[in-house]
């Protein structure tokens, strides 16, 4: 189900829609499941060098393999050079249960902006 409109989605999108809230999630926020989310949102901040974008492809890889059990990555890459407002993540993979390729960019809202 489409977390805005309600409205049915495919099993494609409820991936890409389930790691974009995973990825935005600060952790310690969710009441019952204080381990979920990322430290994406710890990251905002930082200056964005090698070491920066290490750190947010190893929170977002760890995180994703830790709450999506349906997905097997292999490529995460932000388009982006930056990690201000929003960021496009390109990721590629395995949708397990459905044994096909996985190719999908997810627009991330990180940032203070609307």
């Amino acid at each position: 189900m489409n977390c805005d409109t309600g409205s049915a989605i495919s099993t494609v999108e409820h991936i890409g829609q389930s790691i974009s809230d995973i990825l935005t999630t600060r952790l310690g926020t969710r009441v019952m499941r204080r381990e979920y989310g990322n430290l994406l949102p710890e990251l905002v901040d930082q200056p964005f060098n090698d070491a920066t974008r290490l750190r947010v492809y190893a929170a977002s890889v760890m995180a994703i393999m830790r709450w999506e059990p349906r997905v097997s990555l292999t490529r995460i890459q932000l388009q982006d050079a930056s990690l201000q407002d929003q960021v496009v993540m390109d990721i590629e993979g395995r949708a397990l249960y459905l044994n096909q390729a996985l190719s999908m960019n997810l627009p991330l809202q990180l940032g203070g902006g609307a």
